[in-house]
């Protein structure tokens, strides 16, 4: 599919943005996560500054994306030793008949 135009705004800014029709909803979903997440800063924190709740928003995402990052690393593990595991039983089973 093709590219069209786009303006999303993020923090009070807008962003002119050429993105693919199939990305569309999910940048707009977002923008819309990360101005909720602003407006939640500003509520509970005496946070005015724009940059600063930018930046707190940041952490919050790059935070979250490590740490999927990592239970993804160690359920891959956990299924690469269940895997071996059951190849080794197989393997016996097979091999003593």
């Amino acid at each position: 599919m093709g590219e069209i135009s786009i303006k999303i705004n993020i923090a009070d800014r807008v962003y002119p943005l050429k993105v693919n029709m199939e990305e569309e909803e999910i940048i707009r979903r977002a923008a819309k996560l990360i101005n909720d997440r602003i407006k939640e800063y500003q509520e509970n924190y005496a946070v005015r500054d724009k940059q600063d709740l930018l930046s707190m928003c940041v952490l919050h995402y790059a935070t979250s994306s490590l740490k999927a990052d990592k239970k993804v690393t160690s359920d891959d593990s956990e299924v690469t030793e269940k895997v071996y595991h059951l190849d080794h039983l197989l393997t016996d089973f097979f091999s003593k008949q």
